[in-house]
């Protein structure tokens, strides 16, 4: 379990549960005990919304008392040609397709105001892109935008550059890291389920490969985050297989920095007739920050579940929004109906709007600046 902060004077609120099957589970959590499954499917079931968020709130703030993160950063989706097909995407494309695009590195280069904090960059598995181009990228906005970190390419894109170009494992990491390589996205887990990943993703690497890979980076010294999409087709018991799958890996190398639920997007796709609610998203945030008590930070992302959603995450277990995002594509292909960008200011106002304390970080959780007011 991850080293609680001490924080003075914290002492568990008295809950009165609607739901009296939380009140063990209460329990569990004030005396820092590890949640069974059953646990998770009481949580994510629970009709007591307001009771699970006062105990994901209390075990959040074990962790990282009042603060709440987000920084400043542009999400990149260098292209969208991919050799996949996975059925829940909206953003992949093929050659020749009208919606199809590769930037550029000098395009790429551009998006990066040389004041940003992170670039985080994720793509299609381009069919024809040598290795030594995403190699020269690194280097250049290293170069060129020395203040920002490089968090970059998902678990499954390491699999496709391993697999197209016959490079060991090690050689890839090994390169990207001379590149400038800091850190990796916790993207293409999708659902850890064989059978959805038969129907949805077949392509995509399996659970236990995306885990081995993430592990392969901890060792190098590249921290990582996690993701989990829901929202389609998958049942309540595999959200909580998920995290129970990733709090086991999270024991063996303690790599994961944040887990991020990321809300399917309907789009044009249509796996199911209407996305989430915000109930859902809600008490998707509070049972991943109680069952995952060893990844110190869940991500409230703005992108997909809105803005007016997120912020009331932020008192759902959330201790961070992630960023200002400016270029990214992929959850907006799907129609997503959040803003394109926020400013920093705005996003600080969100945190402290929630009560909270709004820290301005770098990619590796590193403190820029914070909004106290």
């Amino acid at each position: 379990m991850i080293n609680q902060i001490d924080i003075k004077d914290l002492r568990p609120p008295e809950i009165r549960f609607r739901d009296p099957a939380l009140a063990p589970i209460w329990d569990k959590v004030v005396n820092s005990e590890r949640l069974s499954k059953s646990d998770g499917l009481t949580l994510i079931q629970t009709p007591d919304l307001l009771g699970l968020g006062r105990m994901a709130d209390f075990a959040k703030q074990k962790v990282s008392g009042n603060n709440v993160y987000f920084v400043l950063n542009v999400q990149i989706n260098a292209t969208n040609l991919c050799v996949l097909s996975c059925k829940f995407c909206d953003f992949a494309a093929k050659v020749g397709d009208d919606h199809a695009y590769e930037f550029s590195i000098d395009e790429i280069l551009e998006m990066i105001h040389p004041d940003m904090d992170e670039m985080h960059m994720t793509g299609g598995h381009h069919p024809t892109l040598p290795f030594e181009w995403y190699e020269q990228l690194l280097q250049t906005v290293g170069k060129e935008r020395p203040r920002v970190q490089i968090k970059a390419f998902t678990a499954a894109e390491i699999d496709y550059f391993h697999k197209r170009f016959k490079l060991s494992e090690d050689e890839v990491f090994d390169r990207l890291i001379e590149a400038g390589l800091q850190s990796m996205p916790g993207g293409g887990a999708e659902v850890f389920s064989e059978r959805v990943r038969r129907l949805l993703f077949r392509g995509k690497c399996s659970a236990d490969r995306w885990m081995e890979i993430h592990h392969m980076a901890h060792k190098k010294g590249l921290p990582s985050n996690a993701t989990l999409l829901y929202g389609h087709i998958e049942t309540l018991e595999e959200r909580i297989d998920h995290l129970i799958f990733l709090r086991e890996g999270q024991d063996v190398t303690g790599g994961f920095l944040c887990f991020i639920p990321l809300e399917y997007q309907t789009g044009t796709t249509m796996l199911v007739q209407r996305q989430a609610p915000p109930a859902d998203d809600l008490r998707m945030l509070a049972t991943s920050r109680l069952m995952l008590d060893n990844i110190p930070h869940i991500k409230s992302y703005w992108v997909m579940s809105g803005a007016e959603t997120a912020a009331i995450g932020l008192n759902f277990g959330a201790d961070d929004l992630d960023g200002t995002i400016g270029k990214e594509r992929i959850a907006h292909a799907a129609l997503a109906a959040s803003p394109f960008g926020l400013e920093r200011d705005k996003m600080a106002s969100m945190v402290n709007d929630a009560g909270k304390i709004a820290i301005a970080r770098d990619a590796l959780y590193g403190t820029v600046k914070v909004y106290d007011n």
